[in-house]
């Protein structure tokens, strides 16, 4: 996108927001870089340069800019829809790999060498791990000083910043403020949040229909973990460092998230996931734009532009809940993975609500015994034998796992068909492309739509809505009359 530089300056030139995210403009005559979507006059398209990444943008010499904070916009579409080792490896930076593990960690999850993933990342992104890490730092930083009053020495270290000299040269060099002068620009008016608590807004790329995205996550909510309560979804969450509750509530133009964490060092981390979670760094015009051209989807795309796929926090939870959820309904899915969790969750407190229990680990359910379980004894194999695999790192199921391997060893394990597999790629993974033509809201709204009802000739029929088939699930979902669907009252 950055190369196309008469598509960028049109871009910059209309202000459009759509592209916010998909590249930066650095501008020569002041040394800033923006989002296209920056109030200010467009500068000289001569005056323009366009970078991949903020990162890119700070390592040219480039500050943010103060009107539009390029450094908050939403995330690039790419890292949404690719399987390639460069989307692999934005998405685990994005859930702090780097910082956890340095860039060999890295490199080890991926399966390349540190030089060959440093190669590929600066060839499409202008900039290395180490500096793509930094610039995520950087937004940290910014957060923790503008929205608690941390000492600063907190913050660096909350941030990820080994040493206090290298938090205020990084605060300098990308937002041309001392941390002082940063925390004082804002401070008049906007009263801090408590200690470990942060109130913040998730910004999206217009449109977005919260309908089924809250819809879905509050209808399948897990008791003890997950609740909608005073119109926003929460969520209780296992963390690098400790554990958070998110409370995330749908807005007109953004999703306002209020975390509450055990440690602050987790703060990105638990940002990154609960974009993740509401699929937030999506396209929604180039989906829809699609879709749309089907004339049997198009009616509903129209109606509702901008649905987005639930996800979820903890891809092994997920892929638990799945097994939980076969041949069942899902308030039985419910009651099976409430009994788990209150028998082998990690209790917590919440002062704010009713979450009770972190979803337990797979290395705790392995110890479960298969007897106690409800439910028939081929369901109670699968589960054991998955639970197992997870706990042993047989299966991975990150953010930064490799799509075709994980469906490849799911399948591999005993009572793992098409739909339970395609349904973990779809909300656990997060594959863009998921289709489970064999479920049963699947094969009802394709029998109204008159749309082939066979596994077989419906995943023919889906052909032309690659790479969007996760998305076109969601549009023939809505035509049920089910919660999932319906934003749930306050």
């Amino acid at each position: 996108m950055h190369e196309d530089v008469e598509r960028c300056v049109r871009a910059v030139q209309s202000k459009d927001a759509r592209f916010d995210g998909w590249f930066f403009t650095g501008v020569m005559t002041t040394g800033i870089y923006c989002r296209p979507s920056c109030p200010v006059v467009p500068p000289k398209p001569e005056n323009m340069r366009f970078y991949p990444s903020a990162a890119a943008a700070q390592q040219a010499g480039f500050r943010a800019c103060k009107r539009c904070r390029p450094d908050t916009s939403p995330g690039s579409p790419e890292w949404n829809h690719r399987a390639d080792v460069v989307a692999r490896a934005m998405r685990l930076i994005a859930d702090g790999v780097v910082d956890r593990e340095g860039v060999p960690g890295l490199a080890a999850r991926l399966g390349y060498s540190t030089r060959q993933v440093e190669r590929q990342l600066n060839a499409e992104l202008g900039a290395g791990p180490l500096a793509l890490a930094r610039a995520q730092r950087a937004q940290t930083a910014r957060l923790l000083i503008e929205t608690t009053l941390l000492p600063m020495g907190d913050v660096a270290f909350a941030a990820g910043f080994a040493s206090i000299r290298a938090f205020n040269d990084t605060v300098r060099k990308v937002f041309a403020l001392t941390p002082s002068a940063l925390r004082d620009r804002v401070a008049k008016g906007h009263p801090p949040a408590g200690a470990g608590v942060l109130s913040l807004r998730l910004p999206f790329r217009a449109p977005l229909c919260p309908d089924n995205l809250f819809g879905h996550l509050a209808a399948t909510a897990v008791p003890g973990v997950e609740e909608w309560r005073d119109g926003a979804f929460r969520r209780a969450m296992r963390l690098p460092h400790g554990h958070g509750i998110a409370t995330l509530r749908p807005q007109p133009d953004h999703v306002a998230c209020t975390l509450s964490l055990s440690d602050l060092r987790d703060l990105p981390i638990a940002i990154s996931r609960c974009r993740w979670m509401l699929d937030l760094d999506a396209d929604p015009v180039a989906v829809d734009d699609l879709l749309r051209a089907d004339p049997v989807l198009a009616p509903l795309v129209d109606k509702a532009p901008g649905r987005r796929v639930p996800r979820t926090v903890d891809a092994p939870e997920f892929a638990v809940r799945a097994v939980l959820g076969q041949q069942v309904s899902t308030a039985a899915a419910r009651t099976h993975a409430a009994r788990l969790v209150t028998a082998y969750g990690d209790p917590i407190e919440d002062p704010g609500g009713g979450l009770t229990h972190l979803f337990p680990t797979p290395a705790a359910l392995a110890e479960l015994d298969p007897e106690s379980l409800a439910f028939p004894k081929t369901r109670r194999t699968t589960l054991m034998t998955l639970v197992d695999a997870l706990a042993k790192g047989d299966i991975d199921l990150g953010v930064g796992s490799d799509w075709d391997e994980a469906r490849a060893r799911l399948s591999a394990l005993p009572g793992f068909g098409p739909w339970t597999v395609e349904s973990i790629a779809m909300r656990a993974l997060g594959d863009p492309d998921a289709f489970i033509p064999g479920d049963l809201g699947i094969r009802a709204a394709a029998a109204m739509l008159e749309l082939p009802v066979t596994p077989a000739a419906l995943t023919r029929r889906a052909a032309q809505w690659r790479p969007w088939r996760a998305y076109s699930v969601q549009y023939l979902w809505a035509t049920l009359d089910h919660a999932i669907n319906l934003l749930p009252a306050n």
